[in-house]
């Protein structure tokens, strides 16, 4: 009897064995050094070594995937993100802000629950050609890095070239205003079941040389919220709505796209804007590229207050893994705007109506 049960455990250590499965643990550290001209607060330029990004933000992040058999699996993801420069929490403070989601995969797509991606990031990823780095999208618009949601549910699945999904969340938003992702709104209130929620969708065509994507985020306010972004009601929402599109000819890649906000936060004259975006990348050399992007952000009901970016960045791959570069980016604020060239740190403005250069030289190593 003993013999029996040992060998009965034994099976069971066993079979435990080969069911179990380590998570994937992946990141990247990116590190560069900066300098931002015509800053207002400085009188001048200011050097300095950006926290949250280089030419992608730095992050360590875990995943895995268990069978649990007739085409279903279990999947997880936990991504925090960092300031190399201090070693400090990204994402307001949070110990995984960039992901925290868990749900079920399988042919019919993936259904996942926590913090996670919008579908306007899914929209955007293959049509910004620089991508979240330090001049780019997200100097106009800092929504555009950090389109993460708490509390929610998304559902994302690609059927032959089309790809579809959708989230919603319950409360968007439970951390303070320490940084561009935190905007304190919890939600998930019995006194207003409308506050803090979001919602996006996803439509996507893809093959192998040309694609274009449509996608749709809407962000409710509520009491208590960040009141610079003006979303003090759950009867005040921030929607944007893309359109994009890109192509691939012998290496080169061209893409834009335009993304239409109405934001009924922000005062009357400003609540409607277009933030229009054209990039290409060409590889000079396997190990060469070289990619840059042109936006403009306008609004419809005010005049001077546009703002025009250029982009322009080599990156030399020195192996599979790294990867040095050197970045440059202008930007033409109209009279009444002053936004900075720069998304790596606050604190870079310009006055109203200047013009800024930025210049980083730095690294990346992804593991």
């Amino acid at each position: 009897m003993k013999i029996a049960k040992l060998a009965a455990l034994a099976g069971l250590v066993m079979t435990s064995a080969v069911h179990a499965q380590s998570p994937t643990i992946y990141g990247m550290m990116d590190v560069g050094i900066e300098t931002v001209s015509n800053v207002a607060t400085a009188g001048g330029s200011i050097t300095r070594m950006p926290s949250t990004t280089g030419i992608i933000p730095s992050r360590l992040g875990f995943r895995g995937k268990e069978d649990l058999g007739g085409g279903l699996s279990a999947i997880y993801t936990l991504e925090m993100g960092f300031g190399p420069d201090t070693g400090a929490s990204g994402q307001g403070g949070r110990l995984f802000g960039r992901q925290s989601a868990v749900g079920f995969s399988g042919d019919w797509g993936a259904v996942t629950l926590g913090r996670q991606w919008t579908m306007l990031f899914w929209s955007i990823l293959d049509s910004d050609v620089v991508g979240p780095a330090v001049y780019g999208l997200g100097s106009l618009d800092s929504y555009i890095p950090n389109s993460r949601i708490d509390n929610s549910i998304a559902y994302k699945g690609k059927f032959g070239n089309v790809t579809v999904g959708g989230t919603y969340s319950l409360g968007r938003d439970t951390v303070n205003a320490n940084s561009p992702a935190g905007t304190n709104c919890a939600g998930e209130s019995g006194a207003d079941t409308s506050a803090c929620r979001e919602w996006s969708a996803l439509l996507k065509y893809d093959t192998a040389s040309w694609g274009a994507a449509m996608g749709y985020d809407k962000l409710t306010g509520g009491a208590g919220s960040w009141a610079p972004l003006g979303l003090t009601s759950s009867a005040k929402s921030d929607s944007r709505l893309l359109l994009n599109g890109y192509a691939k000819f012998s290496g080169v890649k061209l893409a834009g796209g335009v993304i239409r906000r109405t934001n009924d936060g922000a005062a009357a004259n400003k609540a409607k804007s277009d933030l229009w975006y054209v990039g290409a990348a060409y590889p000079l050399t396997p190990a060469w590229t070289l990619d840059g992007t042109y936006a403009k952000l306008s609004y419809k009901d005010i005049g001077n207050s546009d703002a025009s970016l250029v982009v322009l960045r080599a990156l030399y791959k020195m192996s599979k893994r790294t990867t040095l570069y050197t970045q440059m980016g202008s930007i033409q604020n109209d009279s009444l705007s002053a936004v900075s060239v720069s998304g790596g740190a606050p604190g870079s403005n310009p006055a109203a109506g200047g013009s800024q250069t930025g210049v980083m030289f730095g690294m990346n190593h992804a593991f």
